[in-house]
């Protein structure tokens, strides 16, 4: 409600180009809850419009200007007061005057650098979003739109597996042994347990994922630990020369890339936890670093496509056919005679073959005098020796981004 004039007299809507069909991901909320967001990569541009519309009818709204931002920024929660910027850019998109009735403003922020991850943890949360400013004399009117941004990463194909021997002196020493140190997010962890030595009486054996939240700096650091999984991998007492498998699938549980230093300002690292209960109830337990990452989604050419590409590379092959079999230029006095169905090789696909097209590139008078003549035995002996043509049809995979 506007009171004496001073309240909003108008509304911001944001449309992004490309909404329609554009991924969208989800992400807990400051409160614990999931909202989804539109999804974007490293340097891909942010486009679309700014809407604002009017509430009265005929009414005017004078501004000092109208501008919309893409802010990148970190928020930790014990420092509510001050908000971390890492990308700040600006678009003016109207200079000081007045608006008479709804209007649209077109932006685009081409090939914006997005060099961290959108996260949201117990103490810090990382988030990109749109804010448009309508600058008035009293009070602004503003509008945010979050946005989701995921990196994508590539490793070597060298990917060196962790091997360790621990245990008590004269009590216990076991060996364990994980496939990989760097998984990404829908991997499965592959490893065992071997006994080397036992000599106390254990109860039961477990395995638990923990990712670990670091915040701030020297004197003001804050750990934070979640266990994300927990598999029990063993009951009862082990013997020596036992072996212990171990599979752990990644992709059912809500974990995100290893994030080391971000900006100076926090840490995300995830461990492996063993933990070995005996009968009395005490816990040996040794932790082992991994490194997590998100692999980029194989993008596949729909099927329609596919057969569209066949049909245009048949339609092609036979254009290509017909202008062989008519040269442009006969003798004269010379009949031609044309090859039989017998004699013309047609290529085979998985999908029926489209009518070839009644024209060719050479002109109507030249056609029919080729019509009126013949093809020599040179000719007839090229056209049986030729190799019959396959169409091609490519996979085209479309390039994703790689974080730095």
């Amino acid at each position: 409600m506007s009171f004496f004039g001073f309240g909003q007299s108008a509304e911001i809507a944001i449309q992004l180009d490309g909404s329609d069909t554009r991924k969208m991901a989800e992400m807990k909320t400051e409160d614990g809850k999931k909202e989804r967001y539109y999804l974007y990569y490293d340097g891909e541009s942010v486009s679309g419009k700014v809407n604002v519309i009017l509430k009265k009818p005929g009414s005017r709204l004078e501004h000092q200007g109208i501008k919309i931002e893409f802010i990148g920024l970190i928020e930790l929660y014990y420092d509510r007061g001050n908000h971390h910027e890492f990308t700040s850019l600006v678009k003016e998109l109207a200079r000081p005057g007045e608006l008479t009735q709804n209007t649209a403003f077109d932006f685009e922020f081409n090939q914006v650098e997005k060099p961290y991850e959108s996260y949201s943890g117990t103490n810090v949360r990382l988030r990109y979003f749109l804010r448009v400013t309508i600058v008035r004399r009293l009070s602004d009117i503003a509008r945010e739109m979050d946005l989701l941004v995921h990196t994508l990463s590539s490793y070597p194909e060298m990917n060196n597996s962790i091997k360790m021997e621990v245990g008590i002196e004269d009590c216990l020493h076991i060996e364990f042994e994980y496939n990989k140190s760097k998984y990404h997010l829908k991997d499965v962890i592959v490893g065992k347990i071997y006994f080397l030595l036992v000599r106390i009486k254990i109860k039961h054996m477990e395995i638990a994922i923990i990712k670990r939240e670091t915040t701030g700096s020297g004197p003001n650091t804050f750990n934070e630990n979640e266990t994300i999984a927990k598999y029990e991998i063993m009951d009862g007492a082990p013997v020596r020369g036992e072996s212990i498998p171990i599979r752990v699938f990644l992709a059912g549980y809500d974990l995100t890339p290893t994030m080391r230093d971000i900006n100076k300002k926090f840490s995300v690292r995830y461990y492996l936890n063993l933990v070995l209960v005996d009968e009395e109830e005490r816990r040996y337990f040794k932790q082992q670093e991994i490194t997590l990452w998100r692999k980029g989604e194989r993008l596949r050419r729909p099927i329609q496509q596919q057969l569209l590409a066949q049909q245009q590379a048949l339609q092609q092959m036979s254009l290509n056919n017909q202008s062989s079999k008519f040269p442009q230029s006969h003798p004269q006095g010379i009949t031609q005679d044309y090859p039989s169905e017998e004699e013309v090789i047609t290529p085979k696909l998985p999908s029926p073959p489209t009518e070839p097209p009644n024209s060719i590139d050479s002109p109507e008078d030249e056609f029919l005098e080729a019509q009126a003549g013949s093809l020599s035995e040179e000719d007839n002996l090229e056209d049986d020796q030729e190799p019959p043509m396959k169409a091609s049809s490519g996979v085209s995979q479309e390039p994703v981004p790689v974080a730095q």
